[in-house]
C-alpha cells in the first residue's frame, strides 16, 4: 500500500483541509474583532501561531487515532474491511474543534487579559501627554532630597502652562517615587505618552541635573540635556528645562514652534526658594511638628522676599491645617489667614488659593459670631474657584469642608471624585472622600479610602486616626486604639492623638491605661480644650464628682473653645448633674453669672459656640419652665440647626431627645430601638449618664429599652476587657 493510499484511507488529507480552512476563517475573524475591542498587538499574532502550530498535532492525530461508537482507538485496532464506509466527520470534527477551540481561547484571554490592564478602553490616550517623575537626589546629603522634589514640582507647574499640553497632576506623579516599575507601567497607570524623569547632584554651590523625555510606548528618547550650573542659576535653570522639554512636544506632538509663556515660582533669591522648598515637604506630613516648621520657614522665606507670593498662599495653605489639625485657635489662625491673603489678593485678585483661603477665613469668623448666613455663600464662592481652577487641591477641599458646614455631605463626593480623575494617586483626596464616606456613615467605603490614602502615604496621622474611628464604630475597640497608637507614633508632638485615647479609656473606666496619654496631653498642652475634657472625665471614671464639677466649671469659667465639644461637654456635665441633684436653679445662675449670653437664646446675635450649646439646656429649661416656653425655645433651636442643613433626624440620640421633650414617647421608643441601639456601644460609652437623665424615665421604662440597655453593657463590658487585655499583652511585649 502506497503512503498516498494510507493517508486518503486515514483520511488525513480530509482533516488537513478541513482545518485549514475552518482554521483560515476563524483567525481571520479574530484578527479583525480583537484590535476594535483595545487587545494588544500580540494578541493577533498569538492567534496567527496558534493556528500554525494546531496543523500538525491535528494531522498527527488523524493518522493514529479513529473515533468509532466503542470509543476512541487507535487505527490498527478498527476492523479494516469496513475502513471504506468509515464516516469522517466525528474525528475530523473532534480534531478541528480542537483547533477551533485553541483558537478561541487565544482570542478570549487576550481580550480578557486587555480588559484588566486597561483602566478605560473608550478614553484613549493623548499623544500630548507627559508625566514628570520625581527628580532623583544623586547627591550625598539626603537632606537635599527636597531640592530636587522641588524642581520638579516648578517643573510641573511650568509645563501645565503649554497649551493644549495633558500634564498628570503632582501627587500622582509623586506617587511612584522610589518605586521600580517601568516607563511603560507608569506611563499607563497615570495615562500618558511620555514621560520627563531626571536626576540632580547637589554638591555645596554647584548642581548637575539631567533631565530626559521619553515616549512610553517604545522607550525612545525625545530629547535629553546635561545642565551643570551653580545655584544661583537655579531659576535660570527652571526655565531652560521646561522651556526645552515644552518646545520639544510642541515640535515633535503639538506640530508648532510656538513660545510658551511659564510663570514660574515668583521669587529670583535661591535662599528664599531654599526654604520654600523645604517648608512644602515639610508641611506635606500634616503633623504638629511638620507644621509648625514649615510655618517658620515660611516666614523665614518671606524676611528674605517680602513679595514671595507662593510662600504666602503655602503659609495661608498651613494656617487652615494648624487650625483644623488644634495646634492655632480658630480666632487666631482665621486673623492669620486674612492678613496673609489680602497681601496676596491685593496683587493679584484671582488667585485662586489665595481666594479660596480668604473667603473660608472671613466666611467662618463671621458664622462663629452667629452669621450662619455666610456659610451658605462661602459654598457659592468655593464653587466658582473650584469650576475655574479644577487642577487646584486646597480650593476644592475647602468647597468639601463646607459642604460640611452646610450638611451637604452628599456634594462632596462628586467633588472629590472630579478631583480624583484629575488627580488619582492623591493620598489627600481619597482621605478626604473617606472622611466624607463616613459623615454619610457609608462605613465600608469610609474605610476603603482611607486605606487607599494610607498606602500612598503611610505617615498619615489623621487618616490612621480616622480608620480608627471606622473600626469603633463596628465595636472593634482594638482596631481604634491600634490605629490611634499608630497615628501617636508617627506624631508624638499632637496633644489630640492622646487625648482621644485617653478619653475613650477613661470612659470605659480603664484609669490606669488612660493615665499614661493623660500625661502625654499635660506636658504638650496642659491649657489646650482636650486637657480640660479628660481632667473632667478621669474625674467621672473614678466616681468623684466633686471633681467632675470642678473640672467642668473650670472650663466654662476659661470659657474653652468649643473643641470636640469640650465646652459643651462641660456644661452639659453640670446641668445633668443639677437636676439629678435638684439644685439646677442654682447652677444656671452660676452659668448666668460667667457669662450671660451662654444661655440667652433670645439675644438678637449669638455666637456659634454658644448657640451649639444651647442645646444642652433643654435638660434643665424642661424643669424650671412652662412647657409651652420650652417648645418655643426648642423650637428657637431647631431653627437654628435648620440653617445649617441640619434635621434632627439626621441624630438618632438628638431626635429621640427632642421626642421625648414634645411628649411622644412611642416615637422615641421606635427611634431608639431601631436607630440608637442598633448601633455599637463603643459610639455611645455616655449612656449611664444619657439614660440617667429623669426625662428619660418614660424610656427606660420600657421592657425593649430595658433589653437594648442590658445588651450595651454585655458590650461594654467585653469591650473593657478585650482592651484591657490589650494594653496588658503591650506590656508584657515591651
Amino acid at each position: 500500500m502506497s503512503l498516498v493510499v494510507e493517508l486518503r484511507r486515514r483520511n488525513v488529507f480530509r482533516v488537513a483541509a478541513a482545518y485549514l480552512v475552518v482554521g483560515w476563517l476563524l483567525t481571520e475573524v479574530l484578527t479583525t474583532i480583537l484590535p476594535t475591542l483595545g487587545a494588544p498587538d500580540w494578541a493577533s499574532r498569538a492567534v496567527i501561531l496558534t493556528f500554525a502550530f494546531g496543523f500538525i498535532p491535528a494531522v498527527v492525530l488523524s493518522w493514529f487515532y479513529e473515533i468509532t461508537p466503542d470509543g476512541i482507538k487507535r487505527d490498527h485496532e478498527v476492523d479494516r474491511e469496513h475502513h471504506e464506509t468509515r464516516r469522517v466527520g466525528k474525528l475530523d470534527q473532534a480534531t478541528i474543534g480542537t483547533a477551533v477551540v485553541l483558537i478561541i481561547l487565544v482570542g478570549l484571554f487576550s481580550a480578557r487579559y486587555t480588559a484588566d490592564e486597561t483602566t478605560d478602553l473608550n478614553v484613549p490616550i493623548s499623544d500630548t501627554s507627559v508625566a514628570v517623575l520625581p527628580f532623583v537626589n544623586m547627591s550625598d546629603d539626603r537632606d537635599n532630597e527636597y531640592f530636587s522634589d522641588g524642581l520638579t514640582e516648578t517643573l510641573l507647574h511650568m509645563l501645565a502652562q503649554v497649551p493644549d499640553l495633558k500634564v498628570a497632576a503632582r501627587t500622582s506623579s509623586f506617587a511612584f517615587k522610589g518605586q521600580s516599575l517601568s516607563i511603560q507601567e507608569i506611563a499607563r497607570a497615570l495615562e500618558v505618552a511620555h514621560v520627563l524623569e531626571g536626576s540632580v547632584q547637589r554638591a555645596g554651590d554647584r548642581v548637575r541635573i539631567t533631565a530626559q523625555l521619553i515616549r512610553a510606548s517604545d522607550g525612545f528618547h525625545v530629547w535629553s540635556q546635561v545642565y551643570d550650573r551653580t545655584l544661583d542659576d537655579i531659576f535660570e535653570i527652571q526655565d531652560e528645562i521646561a522651556g526645552e522639554v515644552g518646545h520639544a512636544l510642541s515640535r515633535s506632538l503639538l506640530g508648532t514652534e510656538g513660545e510658551a509663556i511659564f510663570a514660574g515660582i515668583a521669587t529670583t533669591d535661591a535662599d528664599a526658594y531654599d526654604l520654600y522648598l523645604q517648608a512644602r515637604k515639610e508641611r506635606a506630613t500634616y503633623s504638629y511638628g511638620g507644621l509648625q516648621a514649615a510655618e517658620d520657614l515660611l516666614k523665614g522665606a518671606l524676611l528674605i522676599d517680602p513679595d514671595f507670593v507662593d510662600a504666602k498662599t503655602e503659609l495661608a495653605t498651613s494656617y487652615i491645617h494648624q487650625w483644623e489639625t488644634g495646634l492655632k485657635d480658630e480666632q487666631t489662625a482665621m486673623a492669620e489667614i486674612i492678613a496673609i491673603t489680602d497681601q496676596v489678593l491685593a496683587d493679584d485678585p484671582d488667585e485662586p488659593v489665595a481666594q479660596a483661603a480668604s473667603i473660608f477665613a472671613k466666611a467662618l469668623s463671621l458664622a462663629a459670631q452667629g452669621d450662619q448666613a455666610a456659610l451658605t455663600d462661602l459654598t457659592n464662592e468655593l464653587e466658582a474657584i473650584v469650576a475655574r481652577a479644577p487642577e487646584k487641591l486646597e480650593p476644592r477641599i475647602l468647597l468639601v469642608r463646607a459642604y460640611t458646614y452646610t450638611q451637604q455631605l452628599e456634594k462632596s463626593l462628586p467633588v472629590l471624585n472630579a478631583g480624583l480623575a484629575l488627580d488619582p494617586f492623591n493620598p489627600s483626596l481619597h482621605y478626604e472622600l473617606g472622611r466624607s464616606y463616613m459623615m454619610l456613615e457609608r462605613w465600608d467605603e469610609s474605610r476603603a479610602s482611607f486605606e487607599k490614602s494610607l498606602e500612598l502615604e503611610p505617615a498619615q496621622p489623621n487618616a490612621y486616626t480616622s480608620l480608627g474611628m471606622t473600626s469603633l464604630q463596628k465595636g472593634d475597640g482594638i482596631g481604634f486604639v491600634g490605629n490611634l497608637l499608630k497615628a501617636i507614633a508617627i506624631d508624638p508632638k499632637d496633644h489630640e492623638l492622646p487625648g482621644l485615647l485617653a478619653a475613650f479609656l477613661y470612659q470605659l473606666g480603664l484609669v490606669e491605661e488612660a493615665d499614661d496619654f493623660r500625661e502625654r496631653v499635660l506636658t504638650l498642652a496642659p491649657r489646650s480644650e482636650v486637657a480640660y475634657q479628660i481632667e473632667m472625665l478621669r474625674a467621672i471614671s473614678l466616681g468623684d464628682d466633686e471633681g467632675s464639677i470642678a473640672a467642668a466649671r473650670r472650663a466654662v469659667e476659661d470659657d474653652i473653645a468649643d473643641r470636640r465639644f469640650a465646652f459643651g461637654g462641660a456644661l452639659q456635665h453640670l446641668i445633668r448633674r443639677s437636676v439629678r441633684e435638684e439644685r439646677i436653679e442654682d447652677e444656671l445662675a452660676w452659668i448666668d453669672q460667667q457669662s450671660p449670653e451662654i444661655l440667652d437664646i433670645d439675644a438678637p446675635r449669638v455666637s456659634q459656640k454658644y448657640r451649639a450649646v444651647q442645646g444642652v439646656a433643654l435638660a434643665a429649661w424642661i424643669h424650671t419652665l412652662e412647657p409651652a416656653e420650652v417648645q418655643r425655645r426648642l423650637d428657637l433651636l431647631l431653627d437654628f440647626v435648620a440653617t445649617l442643613g441640619f434635621e434632627p433626624e439626621d441624630n438618632p440620640g438628638f431626635h429621640v431627645n427632642i421626642l421625648l421633650i414634645r411628649g411622644d414617647t412611642d416615637k422615641a421608643i421606635e427611634v431608639a430601638l431601631e436607630s440608637v441601639f442598633t448601633e455599637s456601644v463603643a459610639t455611645h460609652l455616655n449612656w449611664r449618664e444619657t439614660f440617667g437623665q429623669p426625662h428619660y424615665a418614660v424610656l427606660t421604662e420600657d421592657p425593649r429599652v430595658k433589653d437594648a440597655l442590658a445588651r450595651w453593657e454585655d458590650e461594654e463590658s467585653a469591650l473593657r476587657g478585650s482592651v484591657q487585655s490589650y494594653f496588658a499583652d503591650l506590656r508584657a511585649s515591651t
